[in-house]
């Protein structure tokens, strides 16, 4: 593309790329910016937070020889989403852009992020989920319905399709009115739509290739970090009194959970009406953990056994109705020849009844009025 018109201003672009230990990707992501800002005429400025990897990066990026890309050593306050914070603050220029070290981010892309905030877009990301986006194709299912559910679970904060996306691009005075930033794990691109208050956000579709060198810091603690972030960024949505909101995100995961269960043990062979059962014992415990840590976080300092008889007391009418409905829809002659369609239905129908105990039971606040106060 043609460089601007010497009378108009350049572009003020910082680019911001959280790392830790991608030595062996920043010459070649640091060659592909550096053409891109070439062929835009950019006025570039590239940001590279690392946490401390003393893996070489410092050399790599000092090897580029380019004046306008640095290297930040992070030595407190680790993690992909406070070293993207950082960098955001510590950029100068008018455009921000965040994308990651392993290549996973097209920065050939970045130009059209830019030309969404041009035409009135307050938040631009790179999207996998819309029309003309992908992902290589030997992407595993585990990978894909863990994608899936995480942006199923972001539903009630954004409409966008890929919320998980880690390539977006924002104003800076966009950034600059967001308040009360506080990330946990990955998703940063998350807590910038929701606590930015972006109305406006536009998905150009991308390809997210697989990385090529290294290791993917996804864990299943960040996964849990995750449900844990959406809570907050929940509570600071829509306020405190979002119970029933949070009780059903731990119920999806839930029911995630049940019918995996469920169709395990068909393709075991057990009948039906045991697979529906262990389906809904396995949930259960799960259920109980994650209402008890993410639900319900007032009373998770109470003893664990006593808050588990609650649980089970309260949420036994439900689990009842349950099961009890789905063998009605589902054994022959039945309406409904899907068990696991059969399940989902139940599982909706004894969600609400299981909140409502567990809400003013199982995980009920106890007020206590101090001895000798006046009523």
């Amino acid at each position: 593309m043609p460089t601007p018109h010497p009378d108009i201003a350049p572009k003020r672009v910082s680019m911001v790329v959280p790392t830790f230990q991608e030595a062996g990707n920043l010459p070649l992501l640091i060659q592909r910016v550096t053409r891109v800002a070439q062929q835009q005429g950019w006025e570039p400025e590239l940001l590279i937070m690392d946490d401390d990897s003393q893996d070489g990066s410092d050399r790599a990026v000092a090897g580029a020889g380019v004046g306008w890309a640095s290297l930040i050593t992070r030595h407190t306050d680790r993690g992909l989403s406070p070293a993207v914070l950082d960098g955001l603050r510590r950029a100068k220029g008018d455009y921000l852009v965040v994308l990651d070290a392993d290549l996973s981010h097209p920065p050939e892309q970045i130009p059209e992020l830019i030309a969404a905030l041009d035409s009135g877009a307050d938040f631009a990301l790179g999207s996998r989920y819309v029309e003309g986006g992908s992902t290589d194709h030997d992407w595993g299912l585990f990978r894909w319905l863990n994608s899936r559910i995480a942006t199923f679970l972001a539903r009630p904060l954004t409409h966008v399709k890929d919320p998980m996306s880690g390539f977006f691009a924002i104003k800076r005075e966009t950034f600059e009115a967001g308040r009360q930033f506080s990330p946990i794990g990955y998703k940063i691109g998350l807590e910038l739509l929701v606590k930015c208050r972006c109305k406006k956000p536009v998905e150009v579709p991308i390809h997210f290739a697989d990385r090529q060198i290294g290791k993917s810091k996804l864990t299943l603690t960040e996964q849990l970090k995750y449900i844990k972030h959406v809570r907050r960024l929940l509570i600071f949505k829509y306020g405190k009194g979002t119970a029933l909101t949070q009780f059903f995100v731990v119920g999806t995961i839930g029911a995630i959970i049940n019918l995996t269960a469920l169709t395990v043990a068909l393709r075991m062979g057990l009948r039906a009406s045991m697979a529906v059962g262990i389906g809904i014992g396995v949930s259960f415990s799960t259920n109980f953990l994650l209402s008890r840590r993410f639900a319900f976080t007032d009373v998770r300092n109470r003893a664990l056994i006593s808050d588990f008889v609650r649980f089970a007391s309260a949420s036994l009418p439900g689990a009842i109705v349950n099961y009890g409905l789905t063998m009605a829809l589902y054994k022959p002659p039945g309406p409904i020849g899907s068990p696991q369609l059969a399940a989902v239905i139940g599982i909706i129908t004894g969600a609400l009844l299981n909140f409502l105990f567990n809400r003013y039971f199982a995980f009920r606040a106890r007020h206590y009025k101090p001895r000798g106060a006046k009523p």
